[in-house]
């Protein structure tokens, strides 16, 4: 299956997602709205979407974008969802429960962003000391022992 196949699929499947559906380098790209990233992640782990190689974020200054990186081994074929969560409250639902491997990427995530996944079993540090303070990956973030690059100034 191509990606203009699987997003014919998708959209017969979730009209309401087709919209948020699109292609970006020759990769599929589902923006979803945070409240419903488990009800889309639950879509795509039916339509055997059955392995998530990667969690991740971009910090966006005023909001965050989580990035997860989904793969069918039957189709072929991957896709890339994106999330949106402000800054001020930066959650999102955990999805341990549909794919076990995103169990060390969220706490990554979390870790170094600070970004809540909501239900996850452990959320905890996974590479700092638990008395670390703050999260290094945001662009906020200020630690006098960090040479920060010229274009986060």
């Amino acid at each position: 299956m191509n990606i203009e196949e699987l997003r014919e699929h998708l959209c017969s499947e979730y009209p309401d997602l087709c919209p948020l559906f699109s292609i970006e380098f020759g990769d599929g790209v589902l923006s979803v709205p945070a409240p419903r990233v488990l009800e889309a992640a639950a879509g795509l782990k039916d339509l055997g979407f059955d392995m998530l190689g990667m969690v991740t974020a971009v910090d966006f200054d005023e909001e965050f974008e989580v990035v997860y990186r989904v793969r069918s081994r039957e189709m072929h074929v991957g896709l890339v969802v994106k999330v949106r969560v402000p800054r001020e409250d930066a959650r999102v639902a955990s999805v341990t429960g549909l794919w076990p491997a995103a169990n060390w990427h969220e706490r990554e995530v979390y870790d170094l962003f600070g970004i809540v996944f909501e239900g996850h079993p452990d959320l905890r540090r996974i590479l700092l000391t638990d008395d670390w303070v703050g999260h290094p990956l945001r662009k906020d973030y200020d630690d006098p022992s960090v040479i920060r690059r010229p274009d986060y100034l």
